[in-house]
């Protein structure tokens, strides 16, 4: 597909989402979904929790978990994961193209719950594909072949994905690997927060910036921060490419830990407004100290145009 098509639809899509405030976390009519990570004080996952362990408040106000599940797998097929991977392309990344590869591979093969992967490598283009399991030795070639190229346009290739999983039902989920640092996108990185907080994607993030300049790296890293912790994901800064297959590791047994909570909100009105989410851990559970739980930070509602009468 020409990259001008791709400008064209994330454009399009940035502009729909500005001024409709699309909902996030439908399912059905009125369930609110939210992926949740429930990590002790060493980072390690919580996998034994039960529903009345979860308090939720939407705007302040208490909500009722109607729909409550353990795992990424227990319930792939009402909810299915939709995997995704955005994969810098671009010559800042070339140093370690080839461990980056596999290891973005091993990550991928990791994932057999996955109902289909869906590939953006990206430099100063961007390319998309999306492969169901079957499919899975055509990603690899794909990635092995795949050649560095100029410039980056990271934050064009994010919304090109984000588009394309806007109308995906279920779970999804995007690993997101790249410095961070931005050379070529039309669209800004406060339109892509936009974007990011009207979807239901959760980004982790691994921003490999050892041969970024260091002027530039606190200030990505900040960005790369702010879009994950958006999303209820995380951002990892390895100091080598050793340190990725443990980070993959981590973020797997995150995953295969998740839980979902799903709830219909006391908030009835449909007026596209951002409501704000809190998800803790009940007091009850004295036994769970300096604990840490992540997920969206909130959702727009469900926004539906007033009928207008004429005499």
């Amino acid at each position: 597909m020409p990259w001008a098509i791709f400008i064209v639809s994330v454009l399009v899509f940035t502009s729909s989402v500005l001024s409709a405030q699309q909902p996030l976390f439908v399912s059905g009519i009125d369930l609110v979904h939210f992926g949740v990570s429930v990590l002790d004080r060493d980072g390690s996952p919580i996998a034994d929790l039960n529903v009345e362990d979860f308090e939720l408040y939407e705007d302040g106000k208490v909500q009722e978990v109607k729909y409550f599940s353990r795992g990424m797998s227990s319930d792939a097929e009402t909810m299915p994961m939709h995997l995704g991977l955005l994969f810098d392309a671009s010559s800042s990344m070339q140093h370690d193209d080839v461990f980056a590869k596999t290891a973005a591979i091993k990550f991928l093969n990791s994932q057999a719950h996955a109902a289909d992967m869906t590939l953006v490598d990206f430099d100063t283009e961007v390319r998309v594909g999306r492969y169901v399991q079957d499919d899975f030795p055509r990603l690899v070639e794909r990635i092995r072949r795949r050649e560095s190229g100029t410039n980056t346009a990271l934050y064009d290739a994010l919304g090109v994905y984000l588009n394309g999983a806007f109308d995906q039902d279920g779970r999804k989920v995007l690993l997101l690997y790249s410095d961070g640092h931005d050379t070529r996108s039309r669209i800004r990185f406060h339109e892509i927060i936009d974007l990011v907080k009207a979807s239901d994607v959760t980004v982790y993030a691994v921003g490999f910036q050892e041969h970024l300049p260091r002027s530039l790296r606190f200030i990505e890293q900040r960005r790369l921060k702010e879009l994950t912790e958006l999303t209820g994901g995380y951002c990892y800064f390895p100091s080598s490419v050793d340190d990725l297959d443990e980070i993959y590791e981590r973020i797997t047994e995150e995953l295969d830990a998740r839980y979902s909570l799903g709830y219909v909100s006391t908030n009835t009105r449909s007026d596209g407004t951002w409501r704000e989410v809190e998800i803790k851990i009940k007091e009850s559970r004295r036994d769970l100290k300096r604990i840490r739980v992540r997920h969206r930070q909130g959702y727009f509602s469900q926004y539906i145009q007033p009928e207008t009468f004429t005499r």
